[in-house]
């Protein structure tokens, strides 16, 4: 299950990022593909403006082909006319041929020191692509570099949360969960997979069945009504943005609110604050 969501998530990522990347590039196509977890093939998943399934579900090997070339040097590679390119191997030229290709640029995605996947751009006619050119594509590539490190974080965390508690791996302590709860808080902000933000949700509702804090043990807190509207709002999973809308306030006072929530409840980020509310019996 939990592979599977990953996949999914990967994909989604890099279909959203293949769009961008296509416009931002003017180019014809774009498409990309998915490193194995041992590194030595890809596979392509997501075409963006193709004319055929030519290219769809294809295995590049790890030095072969041009996206072969950028997975083993970890760089970038362009070639202007590729089926006459020289330097590359061409073992994949049925698939380009059929797509009526000529520039390609393969642009390898990083995330940590791996290379996680592959973008390329295509065109169909052919195109000089300079440094320039390509330095306009890095916020792009950047950015969907970082949602694959958000997407394997939050992954990680929730199999660990899932874990179960057997022989010598217990359960996770409440203290453990509220630990995880803060590491995916500050994730969360960066995620724009609206799935991520619903898994980030649920956890937050399975750290609010943790093992409480016996009552006077519990620090004094007394909250305004405006902040404890707003804590209940980002509680039931509303981002400051709809939280705002569903008030009548603006988004910076929702995050007013919620600051001066967090700093009465003594916690640093918007989890902390849910689960310190709930626990205090200030919202459900």
């Amino acid at each position: 299950m939990q592979a599977a969501q990953a996949a999914a998530g990967t994909e989604t990522a890099m279909s959203r990022a293949l769009a961008s990347l296509r416009a931002r590039a003017r180019m014809d196509m774009a498409f990309g593909a998915k490193v194995d977890s041992d590194g030595k093939a890809m596979t392509i998943l997501q075409i963006n403006g193709g004319l055929t399934r030519s290219l769809s579900g294809l295995t590049i090997a790890n030095g072969a082909g041009l996206g072969g070339q950028a997975l083993a040097s970890g760089r970038p590679a362009r070639v202007r006319d590729y089926l006459v390119a020289r330097g590359i191997t061409h073992l994949y030229d049925h698939a380009v041929e059929q797509e009526r290709l000529r520039t390609v640029a393969a642009l390898p995605v990083r995330v940590g020191n791996a290379v996680r996947c592959v973008v390329y751009l295509g065109n169909r006619s052919p195109l000089d692509l300079g440094d320039r050119w390509l330095d306009a594509l890095g916020p792009l590539l950047g950015e969907l570099g970082r949602e694959l490190a958000v997407q394997d974080e939050v992954h990680r965390r929730l199999r660990q949360l899932d874990a179960p508690g057997r022989g010598e791996s217990p359960g996770l302590s409440a203290a453990e969960l509220r630990e995880i709860a803060s590491e995916l808080a500050a994730l969360a902000g960066e995620a724009v997979d609206e799935a991520l933000r619903s898994r980030l949700h649920a956890l937050h509702r399975r750290i609010a069945q943790a093992p409480m804090m016996p009552a006077q043990q519990r620090p004094a807190v007394s909250l305004t009504a405006r902040e404890t509207e707003v804590l209940e709002q980002v509680a039931s999973g509303c981002s400051n943005a709809e939280a705002a809308e569903r008030l009548g306030l603006l988004p910076n006072t929702v995050k007013s609110y919620l600051k001066s929530a967090m700093r009465k409840l003594g916690v640093n980020n918007r989890v902390q604050a849910i689960v310190a509310a709930r626990e205090a019996g200030l919202i459900r």
